[in-house]
């Protein structure tokens, strides 16, 4: 019945309803396979690399076609639900190569992104940024990755050994010291000769304002003015070399320009990225003198009966010590809808290896980038860095007398005489002339604090998509504070008590840097025709600085029971001095332009022009200007190399511009004195002149040509460039003194000398991934220099490089001459010792030679990356060849002369004939050696143990050594040093004097982000 019931009610009756049910039944069905299909989603996880096959963070994976996006964590991680195992991803990080991958029915999809090559990644290169394929000039750029690693004190550390033609080198083993950074050559007769820094668009002037007033033993090395920026806090350093890259900063561009960018923050979740070392270092190299026991023989040979004490020690040692150091940083970043900020803290305390010397940094800054408006059209960047260091300076100094400071008496002390007396105290033998290094480090104090602000405020408004305006006003405002004393209780002239003189010398100064800015930009980016893309900007900038300074010392204190430097008024008046000064304010005044015409990717022009005018020149020379020239082919680009799969980048470049130089003192053009302490109250206040006007004085110009070759071979497994350079620096800026005393009262005449300076050479870098796997990877970059240095059409004799101690006063090794490099060495010709153990010399000593060259012809850099699964490896070597030292400290402080007082060499006592003690005291190219060294600056082991928790991100914990070892035939502590050894403000090069030695540290550090 009931299938006929059915079949009464079935379809056959009612057509309708049979139509009804079909669609019904068809929708149903599809709903079901619509949601049998979304069920059916595949989840795909993955890690996103770089080159490095370091994880990205923070890149975006889209699935291809819809809106569906992901980001990557802090271990490159992401996970992404796509809708079909054919589906297609597009993963994209700024700095990278976007690229579609398919997942082929693939749950895990791991990624490695190329960086644009560097070809179509941004490039700052001054008042605008450009991509890299457009880049006519030479310019290299080394990312925080790719620094140095370890717990450095300054920027220029970062990079020593990454590029090529610049040779970074640290002047001593002093923590904070000063260091000599070379673009390209030496052509500097007076000034610095560094580069311009340039902090997030704020050119920094090169000047400390640490005080240079010392202890009253003599002039101690200068500071790093770097120490004041938190490596920690630096995302990129572009260096600019040509004339091409380095017009756009016209006057202050002559040695080269490095653009300092700081890490900035990314839209997206608060971020906390904490860093922490601590470390451990000792001397890396020590000069070799006799010890005890072959002090002693040394005198049984020589038939001397006194001189032996009874006892072994070694000085070096005893005011050496293993030093510790501690580096912490904190930086905190986030933001939301292009609104992004980051702050950041950092502490840093390094114990020098001389006892009593350490270098601590408190440091803190912060970073805005904030767009208003509706339309995001008007924007505001923020940019703070506060720092404050603190230093406890060794007793050395760079132009110590006979009397030496403390590592000369270190060197020379008699290793058979004890330190202290019988009852413990310290041995001070106030007969003598020999200084105990002990005492001096007792008897010494001096401590610097220098506190800095660099702050600036950048508005822009984007008035159409390819036009933009920008402002920036900047301060950069530096105080340094200095105490220094020497107390009573040493044996050296000056400070010792004598008859009425209680004895005891301090001095306290301090100085006052101010440099403002405020620069205004105009950047044009578009496309004006088919195919020709315009980039260009055009500015107006205004800088003044300021420079104060006082310095007071006072003498006579006795066993005052306190810091001399807090009871000034316990000495006579007639033993203080009070001396203030306030240079004449430098004023710079700009206007520059540039423009790059790029004509389908293939045919580049770059035309730069910048007027500068100056309160430093002369009337009739106040302005200077500096064009530059640059044009580029992209080969690749072209249809007959299209093919070439091998091959993905060919181009190649050339240059001709002009820069120029104002590094010398403010003032100089125009007639100065100073003032002087009147005989008596109403009597006129003495002036006496320190500088004649020059209305023609004018700017040192820099001429530079440029060739170039880029290329990328092998899906850009091995890229590198190779330049060929030519600069000649003429107009050179240099202080005359009159020949005749009488003459302009004999005092300095700032005037443009007729010669010129030249340094050409090659120069070339390669970079390689050499294995690019999942768990495997290996890089290799390296980096050669050959550079040759000549001063030409020179009619002047300049003479340079003072020599210092026992014997030595009023000497120098060094010239600016005519047909020979920059500060060659030009002295008597050593031929060895005759059969009575006396020096002999080409023509008896009475004729100078050129017999040395402390310029190096090449320079080199090399770096290598190893990765294992979660474990790498980086090492940096960086070396130099061809040029000289001078050992002033061989020459002087250790000489054979001492046998019986004092230490001498060990190797004179190798020598195959013995050398008469009676030998004089003599510059001589005996001292010049070989300066040629290869040296593991930096080797990190690294091991990312990866998240911990839900807290802690990506962790690594990693070991760093930095100093390691040294290839050198060179006898004193490190063959990378150079002492300033100036005369009348005219540097010098390669000349080593009792440095502070280099140390070997070992650090243990971890990394983590919450």
């Amino acid at each position: 019945m009931n299938l006929t019931l059915l079949s009464n009610w079935s379809v056959f009756h009612n057509k309708q309803k049979l139509h009804f049910l079909g669609k019904l039944t068809t929708i149903i069905l599809l709903m079901i396979s619509l949601s049998v299909t979304a069920f059916a989603q595949t989840v795909v996880k993955g890690i996103i690399y770089d080159n490095d096959k370091l994880p990205l963070v923070g890149a975006t994976i889209q699935v291809a076609g819809t809106n569906v996006k992901a980001q990557t964590d802090a271990e490159g991680k992401y996970q992404i639900a796509v809708p079909s195992a054919t589906s297609k991803l597009i993963v994209s990080f700024v700095g990278f190569e976007s690229q579609t991958v398919s997942v082929n029915n693939q749950t895990l999809v791991n990624v490695t992104l190329a960086s644009l090559n560097n070809l179509d990644a941004v490039v700052v290169v001054g008042y605008a940024s450009v991509k890299k394929s457009d880049l006519t000039g030479a310019a290299a750029t080394v990312s925080a990755k790719d620094f140095n690693k370890g717990p450095l004190n300054a920027p220029d550390q970062l990079i020593q050994g990454k590029v090529a033609g610049v040779q970074m080198i640290n002047n001593s083993g002093q923590p904070g010291g000063a260091s000599t950074v070379r673009i390209r050559g030496n052509s500097a007769i007076t000034g610095s000769g560094q580069p311009l820094y340039v902090v997030d668009g704020v050119a920094l002037d090169g000047r400390s304002a640490r005080p240079s007033a010392s202890a009253g033993i003599g002039t101690a090395p200068a500071g790093n003015p770097l120490n004041f920026i938190n490596p920690a806090d630096i995302e990129s350093m572009e260096i600019l070399k040509d004339a091409s890259a380095t017009a756009i900063y016209g006057s202050r561009a002559a040695y080269g320009v490095v653009l300092i960018t700081t890490k900035r923050g990314k839209s997206g979740d608060t971020k906390i990225d904490i860093n922490a070392s601590a470390g451990v270092g000792n001397i890396a190299r020590k000069v070799d003198v006799l010890t005890g026991d072959e002090y002693r023989a040394a005198l049984k040979k020589y038939g001397l009966t006194s001189g032996d004490f009874g006892t072994s020690v070694n000085a070096l040692d005893e005011v050496l010590r293993t030093a510790y150091n501690q580096n912490y940083s904190v930086g905190i970043s986030g933001g939301t809808n292009g609104n992004t900020f980051r702050a950041s803290l950092g502490y840093q305390n390094q114990q020098g290896i001389i006892k009593g010397s350490d270098f601590k940094k408190y440091s803190a800054g912060f970073n805005g980038n904030f767009k208003f408006l509706e339309s995001k059209k008007l924007g505001l960047d923020v940019n703070m860095i506060s720092n404050q260091y603190l230093e406890n300076i060794a007793p050395i100094t760079t132009d110590a007398g006979f009397t030496g400071s403390l590592i000369s008496q270190a060197l020379s002390w008699n290793p058979t005489q004890s330190f202290y007396n019988p009852d413990g105290s310290l041995f001070i033998d106030y007969g003598s002339t020999t200084i105990n290094p002990l005492a001096a480090l007792a008897a010494n104090s001096d401590k610097a604090k220098v506190s800095t602000i660099l702050g600036s405020v950048s508005p822009y408004y984007k008035i159409t998509p390819w036009l933009e305006y920008r402002m920036l006003a900047s301060v950069n405002y530096s105080t340094g504070i200095r105490r220094a004393s020497t107390r009573s209780t040493l044996n050296l002239q000056g400070i010792q008590p004598s008859g009425d003189f209680l004895g005891g010398y301090a001095s306290y100064s301090n100085t006052e840097l101010v440099t403002q800015q405020f620069t205004n930009t105009l950047n044009f980016n578009k496309e004006i025709v088919s195919k020709l893309n315009l980039n260009a900007v055009i500015g107006y900038e205004y800088s003044n600085f300021i420079n104060k300074s006082a310095v007071n010392t006072a003498t006579g204190f006795g066993n005052l029971p306190l810091d001399y430097t807090d009871a000034f008024e316990a000495t006579l008046k007639a033993n203080r001095t009070f001396v203030t000064s306030y240079d004449p304010t430098t004023e710079l005044q700009s206007y520059f332009a540039r423009a790059i015409f790029n004509y389908d990717n293939k045919y580049i022009l770059t035309a730069t022009v910048r007027a500068d005018g100056s309160t430093k020149f002369g009337t009739n020379n106040k302005y200077g200007y500096f064009p530059s020239f640059a044009a580029a082919w992209n080969i690749k680009q072209e249809s007959f190399l299209a093919n070439v799969a091998w091959l993905d980048v060919l181009k190649i470049r050339a240059s001709y511009g002009i820069t120029g130089n104002q590094d010398f003192p403010s003032g100089s053009s125009q007639q100065r004195f100073v003032y002087r302490t009147p005989s008596k109250a109403g009597d006129p206040i003495p002036q006496v002149g320190i500088n004649n006007q020059n209305d023609n004085l004018k700017w040192q110009e820099d001429k530079q040509t440029n060739a170039g070759i880029d290329f990328g071979l092998f899906g850009n497994k091995l890229t590198g460039s190779i330049d060929y350079f030519n600069k000649t620096t003429k107009d050179l800026l240099y202080p005359q003194t009159a020949f005749a005393p009488a003459e302009q009262g004999n005092v300095i005449t700032w005037k443009n000398l007729s010669g010129e300076i030249i340094n050409k050479g090659t120069e070339m870098s390669l970079n390689a991934n050499i294995i690019e796997k999942d768990n495997l990877s290996w890089s290799l970059g390296g980096n050669l220099t050959y550079i040759k240095n000549r001063v030409e059409n020179l009619s002047d004799l300049i003479k340079t490089g003072a020599l210092s101690g026992q014997g030595l006063s009023d000497v120098t090794t060094e010239v600016i001459q005519n047909g020979l490099p920059l500060f060659a060495m030009v002295t008597r010709q050593y031929n060895g010792l005759d059969a009575n153990g006396f020096s002999l010399y080409t023509d008896d000593g009475f004729t100078k030679y050129y017999v040395g060259n402390p310029n190096p012809k090449f320079i080199m850099g090399l770096s290598t990356n190893l990765r294992y699964k979660k474990l790498s490896f980086s090492a940096n070597f960086n070396g130099s060849f061809g040029q000289s030292i001078y050992n002033n400290t061989a020459n002087s402080v250790l000489a054979i002369s001492n046998l019986g007082s004092r230490n001498v060499s060990s190797g004179i006592l190798a020598l195959p004939v013995q050398e008469s003690l009676a030998n004089p005291i003599a510059a001589s190219s005996r001292y010049i050696e070989k300066g040629d060294y290869v040296k593991l600056a930096n080797a990190t082991l690294n091991y990312n143990i990866g998240n911990i928790g839900k807290a802690i991100k990506s962790l690594n914990v990693y070991i760093n050594g930095q100093n390691l070892f040294v290839i050198t035939n060179y006898t004193g502590f490190d063959p990378e040093v150079n002492v300033n050894k100036s005369v009348n403000g005219v540097p010098s090069a390669g000349i080593d004097y009792t440095a502070y030695p280099t140390a070997r540290t070992f650090n243990f550090g971890v990394n983590f982000s919450l």
